[in-house]
């Protein structure tokens, strides 16, 4: 029989697109029912692993109980007891079993201890926060707390979640304050870029190798999975993942397992899974390029994170909140050296369209506070693309309103001593324009013109770098 379906212990229920309601399901399992030395456990996760090692959820102190005993699995709606060739078996109502669905209340006998299995099924209300922050993330917008309420319930289990959105919405941050807020806080968080590592070492990294199992594999060597246990991993856009290794990954989200390469032996992981992507994974499995197997194993919580342009009454919050944490603006003393915007600053950059979202806005601010000659980040701080504005008589760095048509000519390295006669402020512009020119030109000659691997490198959004080629006259085509 199939032993692992496509239901998950947590679920979000969506109606018109918005979160409505959040199933929690939960697994309670008690250890000797009625004895003196009874222990209860309640799991949230959809893999539970009984035996004698460590390794296990359930740990038992009976020798007639094997080291890796036998699982219990969520599958849909009912629960599979699976015994793990153990020397003693496991047994219900007397009869010895290799898997069995499990009824609530029904008692197992493993070994010689008993254990009592029954599910519990919360159904809790998705209520916007009335918090204008969770952990690291901050906004006021409907958006953004309806996400805070949700993070408020799952933080705390074991529940796989992706997070999906555009480049630089933050899906990082989310998935370190899911970490930070959860019980594995004290244990490790770890961070592998699906789309950064060449797809023959992937395997490797993520699960490990043996020495000798392939050329330059000089000694053993552990996975992330084994880094991470009883921590978090994050795989981060996942939707690059090639399809020959999603079933690998799909293997040890439902066994909780892993197996290096050019060995025979699992090894067992308790990690927790939060991914990102910013491509749409629904797509993505209608165009046959993810494995929908691994799409509902996956998608036990999906966030969707909201643009910044969705959310631009969040702007000046986001500003705060950088102004007053970021390192850029810190003093000696630790305190902020820019402790507010203008309010005519502020309207400038809710204006603006954002295509490299959060972060873009980060960089923007910190840019802004190098130019500013108060302790008020005023409206000139700003680049102009942002303002539309242009200093008379010099060339600015960014040419004016993104709508407007760029020129065709090329920028020159600006001379110093040419550059040594203008107010600091306009040397300073025509600086950063060459060397966003010349940046662009390099990472497109290093990539071949490929502008999707030359935006990754850089870190920004594709469309936004596409903009500033456009703006610096830079076709990939003459690279």
């Amino acid at each position: 029989m199939p032993l692992y379906g496509k239901s998950q212990p947590t679920k979000i229920a969506y109606v018109d697109g918005q979160p409505r309601t959040l199933h929690l399901r939960k697994a309670r399992i008690v250890v000797s029912p009625g004895q003196d030395d009874q222990s209860e456990y309640v799991f949230d996760q959809n893999v539970i692993n009984i035996g004698t090692l460590e390794d296990n959820d359930i740990i038992l102190a009976d020798e007639t109980v094997s080291r890796h005993h036998c699982r219990i699995v969520q599958e849909d709606d009912d629960y599979v007891v699976i015994d793990l060739g153990s020397t003693n078996g496991t047994f219900i109502n007397g009869v010895r079993i290799r898997d069995a669905f499990l009824a609530p209340g029904l008692t197992l006998t493993v070994g010689n201890t008993q254990i009592q299995f029954s599910s519990v099924d919360e159904q809790v209300p998705v209520v916007p926060s009335a918090s204008e922050t969770f952990g690291d993330i901050v906004g006021r917008s409907l958006k953004m707390r309806e996400i805070f309420g949700i993070l408020e319930k799952i933080a705390p289990t074991s529940a796989t979640v992706v997070i999906e959105g555009e480049t630089g919405t933050g899906k990082e941050v989310v998935a370190r304050t899911i970490h930070k807020m959860s019980k594995r806080a004290d244990k490790e968080m770890i961070v592998f870029d699906c789309g950064a590592v060449p797809e023959s070492l992937i395997e490797s990294e993520l699960f490990g190798h043996e020495k000798g199992s392939f050329t330059g594999a000089l000694m053993t060597r552990k996975g992330l999975f084994e880094m991470a246990q009883g921590g978090t991993i994050f795989l981060d856009e996942l939707g690059e993942l090639s399809i020959d290794l999603q079933p690998k990954l799909l293997r040890v989200l439902e066994q909780r397992e892993v197996r290096r390469v050019g060995s025979n032996k699992s090894i067992p992981v308790n990690v927790r899974v939060v991914a990102a992507t910013n491509r749409d994974l629904e797509s993505e499995v209608r165009a046959g390029r993810f494995r929908e197997d691994l799409f509902y194993r996956l998608s036990v919580v999906r966030l969707n994170l909201p643009a910044l342009r969705e959310r631009s009454e969040d702007i000046p919050l986001l500003v705060t909140h950088f102004l007053n944490r970021l390192d850029f603006n810190q003093t000696a003393d630790g305190s902020p050296r820019v402790k507010q915007a203008s309010a005519d600053a502020l309207s400038a950059l809710q204006r603006y369209e954002w295509p490299g979202n959060v972060r873009e806005l980060v960089n923007v601010i910190e840019r802004a506070c190098s130019f500013a000659e108060s302790d008020i980040l005023q409206l000139e701080d700003l680049p102009d693309y942002i303002t539309g504005n242009v200093s008379s008589g010099h060339r600015p760095a960014l040419h004016g309103n993104p709508s407007d048509p760029p020129p065709n000519e090329g920028l020159e390295v600006p001379d110093k001593n040419e550059l040594s006669e203008l107010p600091f402020k306009d040397a300073k512009e025509e600086w950063i324009s060459s060397f966003e020119r010349d940046y662009i030109l390099e990472l497109l000659r290093r990539h071949n013109g490929n502008i999707s691997q030359a935006s990754r490198e850089a870190d920004i959004d594709r469309k936004y770098f596409r903009k500033l080629m456009t703006k610096h006259g830079i076709e990939a085509d003459d690279i």
